[in-house]
């Protein structure tokens, strides 16, 4: 059986912009942004990085989003091997799995991973709708023109909701507080895109988009970027005395059984489920709900975070709106989730979010969260979704001391 990547990976440095409308930026000027940040947390010389990943931009339109060259070429990277990777809305987790396996694999001993996106320019936004993740097999076929991602999700949230006899005064109630956590949180973040608290009571009364789902339970598009450098375990004291390492990375793309079959329940999400598992035997997690300190799990939609509470063993099925309702997650809770803010209020870049999930685990381990800081971390987990409940790919991402 593969060891496995745990321990043998350390993170030594990270950067990340602010996130949000940032019309006065190109998405060269936000890679700049993210690597000054990264070598300068790392204090090492950009000669050092040995090899360089590159996660999206997934619809950034230009040159940019061709190739990795822009990242060559912008960051002045002195003729190393460069990679771009796309995988829907993990892209950034995929960059840096790509950085993690070339260290623990013994090709390089330092290597980078930046993600990037500059969504705000391109209109991206709104319902836009998915006739485009079309191919299944050997042939191609149309989702659905009418099929939105708000819509989709949304059939998670009643079929839930139905499975397990929830009102949906009650289940509406949920959601919001899912919600109301995550604009408390980025309140407190200077680099989150929205940072005005809202309440439940405004959630629960916003404009529906694809009912439940209101207004406040999506998450927006947002332009960022963010960067990781990593290097071998056993060098990582020789940068700086307070490294994270890497106990675990697991990425999980569907067979297309889900909607193939009736076994699916739309309740969960497979592709986590499975990511989950096999990253807690990778990291040595017995008990994800006492042993995991801290998550950052992607929230497209409250809906999304709250089953991926169960998806990570984070909460029995079926009782994840205790945990919610009696705040578990949040910020003072028992296992605080999202504490920059998540998706929905640090932001969504596409290509950077998963980067930005590692970077606020990084900082809070290291006691570096300011007015967010946890008390004493020990493992925190983050969690990265592409695509759709029946057709999608998790990414799940361990780290500790």
């Amino acid at each position: 059986m593969a060891a496995g990547i745990r321990d043998k990976v350390a993170i030594i440095g990270m950067g990340c912009t602010r996130f949000g409308e940032l019309w006065g930026k190109s998405p060269e000027d936000l890679m700049v942004d993210a690597f000054k940040e990264v070598i300068e947390d790392t204090k090492i010389d950009k000669k050092d990085i040995q090899a360089a990943w590159q996660g999206g931009p997934e619809f950034t339109p230009g040159s940019v989003g061709d190739s990795a060259l822009p990242l060559a070429q912008t960051l002045k990277l002195p003729f190393i091997p460069v990679t771009k990777v796309e995988n829907m809305c993990a892209s950034g987790s995929e960059a840096f799995r790509g950085a993690c396996y070339a260290v623990a694999s013994g090709a390089c001993d330092i290597a980078m991973a930046l993600g990037v996106e500059k969504l705000k320019d391109t209109g991206y936004g709104g319902l836009p709708e998915f006739s485009h993740y079309a191919t299944i097999g050997t042939k191609h076929r149309i989702i659905g023109a009418n099929q939105t991602a708000p819509g989709m999700f949304a059939m998670l949230a009643t079929r839930y909701f139905n499975r397990y006899h929830i009102s949906p005064q009650d289940g509406k109630k949920m959601l919001a507080a899912v919600s109301a956590k995550s604009h408390h949180n980025g309140a407190l973040n200077p680099k989150a895109h929205l940072r005005r608290e809202v309440t439940i009571e405004q959630i629960v009364n916003a404009p529906i988009v694809a009912w439940p789902l209101g207004l406040f339970d999506c998450c927006g598009v947002s332009d960022g970027a963010a960067a990781a450098i990593v290097c071998r375990a056993d060098m990582a004291k020789q940068f700086r005395s307070d490294p994270v390492y890497v106990k675990a990375l697991q990425i999980a793309a569907t067979s297309g059984e889900e909607e193939m079959y009736t076994d699916y329940d739309y309740t969960h999400v497979e592709t986590t489920t499975r990511a989950a598992a096999r990253a807690y035997a990778e990291a040595g997690i017995k008990n994800p709900r006492d042993e995991i300190s801290m998550a950052e799990v992607h929230d497209c939609f409250s809906i999304t975070e709250a089953v991926t509470m169960e998806d990570l063993q984070f909460s029995p099925r079926g009782k994840m709106m205790d945990d919610i309702m009696s705040g578990r997650f949040n910020l003072d809770g028992a296992q605080p989730v999202q504490p920059d803010g998540g998706l929905k209020c640090f932001g969504h870049p596409i290509g950077a979010s998963g980067i930005r999930m590692i970077y606020e685990m990084y900082k809070q381990l290291q006691g570096k969260a300011d007015k967010r800081q946890l008390k004493n971390p020990k493992y925190g987990l983050t969690h990265n979704l592409g695509g759709i409940p029946y057709r999608s790919v998790a990414s799940i991402i361990i780290v500790g001391h």
